[in-house]
Formats: structure tokens, sequence, C-alpha cells
């Protein structure tokens, strides 16, 4: 009788039977890794916290708030909260028919409460009031503070968007966008939340709008209104109701409103940075709180330099987030050898998203250079293409310079080794911010 031999193993079987042996020493390098990631980011954020306990942000230089004319309106740019805070206060006391307040941040402090009564009162004397917030950004703003009167209109964004969806991740973004239009006559937008540190210790850039772009921000708060208006989140009266825009603006070429949107997968203020980087002859200068770009926008900056652009980035010396300002730092080399001036702002937090770029382009916004605001969160930034707001923005940089120290590339080479040691472990986490 013969002996039936069996047949050849498959060579994926035999590749994955030699592979096994390894797999768990490939896990424990990994969770290694990863773990001496979270550790190191932990460990980072407990001693910058330990290291601020007590002490208060020094004196910054400001640009007082001028308007310019912009396409048959003004924009009139604030540098500074208390400033912004008593006209946006002054616009919601005058208001007549409707008021549109969007927040990320909106502290349960003294300043939070100036909004809160100012847009109850509008809602008493019957204003119609749309108040939206974010729910993840405010889990540590008190409750009672978020109990509302019956006559506003309030939408919680939720901390969890994605219902039944858990891998739809269109649904995970969060609510970053600071929006206030009273009367479709007025509108603001730019990087300020609402709180009483911002008011006065932190430097930020907001702008009010007046003239056809501010139709742009009333539909860019009423499509996300509508879009999320059966949200799971904290609802108030009538929030299930759509909100509908009587009128429609003309077009507005010099002034454009980009709104990064991801549950439709839109996100073009990437997009207008990327153009207006490629275009620029001049130069190009960049403020930014939390500069983690991605390869594309390092590419496109290290080109402009190269082509002779004078491309300047400020950022702060310490932000509020130090994990954020290590990761920022990796790029550092790589800028500094390209011929990009780094300006590292001093004393206090700068939290601007701003840019302006050969006299002609500017733009202010919610946006920073991240990938959470880049392709991940609600977004609102506006394109300006006129020369006098070119040069206000300008003018705004040059003040903030007086406030900064350039880092030198020689500077920066002589860091010490457990510097570079930081930045090669964090690296990895910067597709996650």
């Amino acid at each position: 009788m013969a002996r039936r031999t069996s047949a050849p193993e498959p060579a994926l079987v035999t590749a994955l039977r030699a592979a096994l042996p390894v797999w768990p020493v490939v896990r424990r390098v990994l969770m290694t890794v990863f773990g001496l990631q979270l550790l190191l980011a932990i460990s980072l954020t407990l001693v910058d916290s330990y290291r601020r306990r007590g002490k208060r942000p020094a004196k910054f230089p400001v640009t007082p708030p001028t308007a310019v004319e912009v396409e048959g309106g003004t924009v009139t740019t604030y540098t500074f909260g208390q400033d912004l805070y008593d006209d946006m206060l002054e616009a919601i006391a005058g208001a007549r028919s409707r008021i549109l307040f969007e927040t990320y941040i909106w502290k349960g402090d003294a300043v939070g409460e100036r909004f809160k009564r100012a847009l109850t009162e509008a809602a008493e004397r019957g204003v119609d009031v749309y108040v939206i917030y974010d729910g993840f950004a405010n889990l540590v703003v008190p409750r009672r503070f978020k109990r509302f009167s019956p006559a506003l209109r309030v939408l919680e964004f939720p901390v969890y968007n994605a219902g039944l969806r858990p891998f739809d991740l269109r649904r995970y973004g969060r609510d970053h966008r600071k929006i206030l239009v009273v009367d479709d006559q007025v509108g603001f937008v730019g990087g300020y939340n609402v709180g009483t540190a911002y008011a006065t210790e932190w430097r930020d850039t907001h702008c009010r709008i007046t003239g056809p772009g501010v139709f742009d921000l009333s539909r860019a708060f009423a499509d996300f209104w509508n879009l999320h208006r059966r949200s799971r989140g904290r609802m108030g009266r009538h929030v299930d109701r759509p909100l509908l825009l009587e009128t429609v603006a003309d077009w507005a070429p010099h002034i454009r409103v980009h709104r990064n949107v991801p549950r439709m997968w839109m996100f073009p203020i990437r997009s207008m940075y990327l153009e207006a980087i490629n275009r620029a002859q001049h130069h190009i200068w960049m403020t930014h709180a939390y500069f983690i770009p991605d390869e594309d926008f390092v590419d496109s900056l290290v080109a402009a330099a190269q082509r002779g652009v004078d491309v300047r980035l400020l950022v702060p010396a310490k932000s509020n987030h130090v994990v954020a300002d290590w990761l920022s730092r990796g790029y550092y080399s790589q800028l500094l050898a390209a011929g990009i001036r780094i300006f590292r702002y001093t004393g206090a937090m700068v939290h601007a998203k701003t840019a302006t770029i050969d006299g002609s382009w500017s733009t202010i916004g919610t946006a920073n250079i991240d990938r959470l605001s880049m392709t991940g969160n609600y977004e609102v930034n506006v394109e300006f293409i006129d020369p006098a707001m070119a040069a206000k923005m300008e003018t705004i940089f040059r003040t903030d310079l007086g406030n900064c120290t350039e880092l030198r590339a020689d500077e920066w080479t002589a860091r010490g080794i457990h510097r570079r040691f930081t930045e090669a472990v964090l690296a990895p986490l910067r597709p996650l911010l």
C-alpha cells in the first residue's frame, strides 16, 4: 500500500508561521515606543503646569483697532481682547432682530457671565438669539453656567457626535470656530475665545466686518446649525428648527470666507494657504499659536524661501500646550536651513492664526497650522485680497516682532542632546495633532 504524502504547505502559511515567534517582540517594541511617547508627553505637561503656577503673563504691545475699507464695507482688526469684547457687547446690546453667537471655549467667569447676560437680555427683548458652543472644550465649565434662559436657542455641540457610526471619521471634528453676527449687519471672527484671561493676558487676533462679507459669516453659522440641530448634544428651545436666511448678498471677491466642514469632507483652508504661499513673490509673514504642518505645507514654505521670498514665522516661545511646542520645534532645523526666519513671542501667549503675503493677501481666522485644524475640525478663516488690509496686517506683525526674539540657526544647532531626544521621540505624534 502506497504511503500518502501531504500537500506542500502554501507559501503564505509558511510565512505566517515564521512570523509568529517574532510578533511578541514587535508588540513589545511598539508598546515600549508608544508608552515612552505617552509618558514623556504627560511628564512634560505636568512639569510645565507646575512651572506656570502663580505666574502672570507680562504686558505686551498691541495695535489699536482701526478700520480699513474693503469691498464696500469695513474691516477692523483687534489685537487686545478687552477692545474686542467691548465692541462685541456693544453690538449685542444694539441688536434688533437676530444674533448668531458661536464659540469654542466659553468660560464661566466674569467675562463669560457678561456675554451670557447680554445675550439673555437681547433674547428677552425680542431678538432671536442663536448660540453654539463646543461641549468638549467646555467640559470643565460648571454645569450651572450652562443653564440658559428658555428665551435663547442653544446648541451644545456634543462631546461624542458619531452616534452609531463610531468608525465614521467625518463625525469627530470639534467646533473650533468663533463667530458673532448681529442683524446681518456686522460680523466678528478670529482666534479669541470668551473668558477673562483672554481679555488681557493673551495676544490674539480677531476682526469686525461690515458690508457684503457679513452674509458669508451668517451662512457659515446657519449651515452648521442646520447640519447639527438634531445632534445628541445639550439643546435648548426650538433647536430642531432650521435657521433660514432671508437675504442673499452679492459676491464679494475681495473677502472670501472659507469653512472646513469635516461632516462633508471639505477642508478649503489648507488649500487657501497653499495657493497663496505658492504664488508668493516677495514676503510671507505668518503668526500661529500651534505650528505642526504636514510635509506638503513645509515643502511649499521651503520652496518659497529658496526662490527668494522673505518667509517669517512668528510662534509663541512657550504656548499653553507644551507638547505642541515640542512637536513644532521638530521642524525648525529644516526651516532654518532653508532660510526661513523664526521669531518666538515672549512673555505672553500668542494665540493668533494669521498671515499676510506680498502686500496684497492676508487671512484672519480660527485655523491653526496643524492636522486638527487643517483636516479635522470645523474652522473658519476670512481671506482678504486687498492692499489696505495687507498693510494693516503687516503693521500688526511688525508690532509683534518687538516682543519677539529671533531664533538663530547656530543657536538651534547648539541645543542639547536631551532636546534632540525629546523632539525625536515625540515626532510620531505629529499626525495626531
